[in-house]
């Protein structure tokens, strides 16, 4: 499990959206969490894995950007976008398990025979009706 360095990472406070009356409107509590891929001290797989995620908060730049607004405290929202970045690199952390291919089994080969042989049965019986 890799651990992203608070310095690597890039925070703009920004006003929440959404309905909270003056307070919405007067303080800037949700943030914007900028993290640079490629210019972080993350093992090299780990980047690799996190660039070929197909995930919207990654831009193609290789910027992930995560904004945080669920509570009125910016430090806690700093907090849980820290939290939501660390999910995606532990996310990708474990490599995928390499898929061995396998052969289907006898019975498995019965079954499927089996009930193509019903299939086709049902089938046959829909024909036209000749006296």
């Amino acid at each position: 499990m890799s651990t992203i360095l608070e310095h690597e990472v890039e925070f703009t406070a920004i006003r929440a959206q959404g309905a909270g009356g003056q307070n919405v409107n007067k303080v800037s509590s949700a943030v914007h969490l900028r993290f640079d891929i490629r210019a972080s001290s993350l093992p090299e797989p780990i980047k690799e894995r996190l660039l070929a995620l197909s995930d919207s908060r990654i831009t193609s730049e290789g910027v992930v950007v995560i904004k945080a607004q669920t509570t009125r405290s910016q430090d806690m929202n700093r907090a849980d976008a820290l939290a939501r970045l660390q999910a995606i690199v532990d996310a990708v952390a474990v490599p995928p398990k390499a898929r061995r291919a396998t052969k289907p089994t006898w019975g498995s080969k019965q079954r499927r025979l089996e009930g193509k042989s019903q299939r086709a049965q049902t089938k046959a019986t829909r024909g036209r009706v000749t006296d």
